[in-house]
């Protein structure tokens, strides 16, 4: 009978998990974004637009970049099924060169986060 009851509760424990982590989930219409070549010191701003493809709502809890040089602003109400939501992103482009940063979006109800990514090419300055 105490293996019987054990077994039920680890079933129970493994559903309420497998629920947590299928929650409702979003689809974002790209998850990179390409600024090309930009110049030097002038902020470039992208956004990411996603659809809540579930039956449920869905929440965006945070938005974690890969860096200080990238400024994440996003959708804070629970966004319905079927309806849209975005993360905006703003890139300072202080320094020259090449780029490849990334933001975490943690989503209500999944496990793992989904990842944007921001590149291309700092110019440098002109003398």
């Amino acid at each position: 009978m105490k293996k019987v009851f054990f077994l039920a509760i680890v079933c129970l424990f493994n559903l309420a998990i497998y629920a947590q982590t299928t929650g409702a989930p979003i689809v974002f219409n790209v998850t990179t974004h390409d600024f090309g070549e930009i110049q030097q010191g002038v902020p470039q701003k992208a956004v990411f637009e996603f659809t809540n493809t579930g039956t449920d709502p869905v929440s965006i809890q945070n938005v974690q970049p890969s860096c200080n040089c990238t400024t994440p602003e996003w959708t804070k109400e629970p966004v319905e099924a079927g309806q849209k939501g975005s993360v905006q992103v703003t890139f300072s482009a202080e320094k020259a060169g090449a780029f490849n940063k990334s933001l975490k979006v943690i989503v209500s109800g999944k496990a793992e986060p989904i990842v944007l990514y921001l590149k291309g090419t700092v110019k440098g300055a002109e003398k």
